[in-house]
């Protein structure tokens, strides 16, 4: 009897690790593998940009418009994995692109964009943006995965990036992975974070306007936040160095020295890396606002005030100084159709350089 009772725990143990071994062949076969750099689809726009000029741009992590003011996240010290419904995905798409279209700014930076998912009900919301916005652009992907099996219910299937919309015409468009922050087996089914490059050419000159979106990571234990953070800081100076203009922007998931009105008063749940002066390349100059906070914690729906929620400033541009600030600001939405707000940057090209 024990025998067999031993044999039957043999096989189950067996039956197991097999089904466990298939499940890891099928991850590793099935993993996202960009390469370095990928040449995209550019937009369509047609409009020509000049030294002189003066234009905007508008940096908004838009949370796959499944993370609205009444929602919580299970990797904030939450409990959900997605929205109760499609509707309410429609419902934030519809909010965020009446916002997008009250800014009516001339660029576009979107972070958290889904193309196919079950966390956003399988919406196209690169395609509702383009339609809705009448707007052309660039899309890469920073996630895509057949089955994120964790948590319970599962997240299920992803395929997401972030995208730069805009009229002005673009010459090229390029995928540039970042480094990666997880090992096998955890990243087999983990974001594959990029840098979105766009080049717009400068009438008149030889030089371009290049354009960098970025979402780096969160969820680390800071060594590829800082690994990432040094990538793009060389990218910059390297694009600085040709004499182009240059700006950066996306979500940085790291506060900012100097940037203080909003202090880390929860400690229990995620808490931001921080982006230091040192990390920024000869050159730039950091432009992020605090008159409102960009992010905030979702380990609890909204309360509706700053007080009684974990908010944060990690959002924001570098921009290089053959450009002119004119104005920096963030985008007071209330946190209503997603877990960050808008930074809307103004700037003029310098005709002396």
């Amino acid at each position: 009897m024990i025998k067999k009772t031993l044999k039957f725990i043999r096989n189950i143990l067996i039956i197991i690790v097999a089904a466990v071994a298939v499940l890891l062949l099928y991850y590793t076969i099935r993993e996202y593998r960009p390469d370095a750099q990928e040449s995209l689809e550019t937009g369509s726009g047609t409009e020509i940009l000049s030294k002189g000029d003066s234009f905007s741009v508008l940096t908004w992590n838009t949370g796959y418009a499944g993370l609205g003011r009444e929602e919580d996240f299970f990797m904030d010290g939450g409990t959900k994995v997605r929205p109760d419904s499609r509707k309410v995905v429609e419902k934030n798409l519809a909010g965020i692109t009446s916002i997008l279209q009250d800014q009516d700014a001339d660029v576009l930076f979107l972070q958290e964009v889904d193309t196919d998912a079950r966390r956003s009900y399988h919406v196209d919301e690169m395609a509702w943006y383009e339609e809705t916005l009448g707007m052309d652009g660039s899309f890469a992907y920073n996630y895509k995965c057949d089955f994120v099996p964790y948590p319970w219910p599962p997240i299920g299937k992803v395929e997401a990036g972030i995208a730069i919309l805009t009229d002005y015409q673009m010459t090229s468009a390029a995928r540039i992975s970042l480094p990666e922050s997880f090992r096998w087996p955890v990243k087999t089914c983990n974001l594959k974070r990029c840098m979105l490059e766009t080049r717009i050419p400068v009438e008149g000159t030889d030089h371009e306007l290049v354009l960098i979106n970025f979402h780096l990571e969160a969820y680390d234990s800071g060594e590829g936040k800082a690994a990432q953070s040094a990538m793009l800081a060389e990218k910059l100076t390297e694009e600085y160095e040709k004499g182009n203009y240059v700006i950066a922007g996306g979500d940085f998931n790291q506060t900012f020295d100097g940037i203080d009105a909003y202090p880390i008063h929860d400690t229990e749940n995620w808490v931001p890396g921080v982006y230091s002066d040192e990390d920024i390349p000869e050159g730039f100059s950091l432009q992020a606002a605090q008159n409102v906070p960009t992010c905030r914690l979702l380990n609890a729906p909204y309360s509706g005030n700053y007080e009684d929620s974990q908010v944060y400033v990690i959002d924001g541009f570098l921009v290089s100084d053959n450009l002119t600030v004119d104005r920096i600001e963030n985008i007071d939405t209330e946190f209503v159709y997603s877990d960050h707000q808008p930074v809307r940057l103004e700037v003029t090209l310098k005709e002396d350089m």
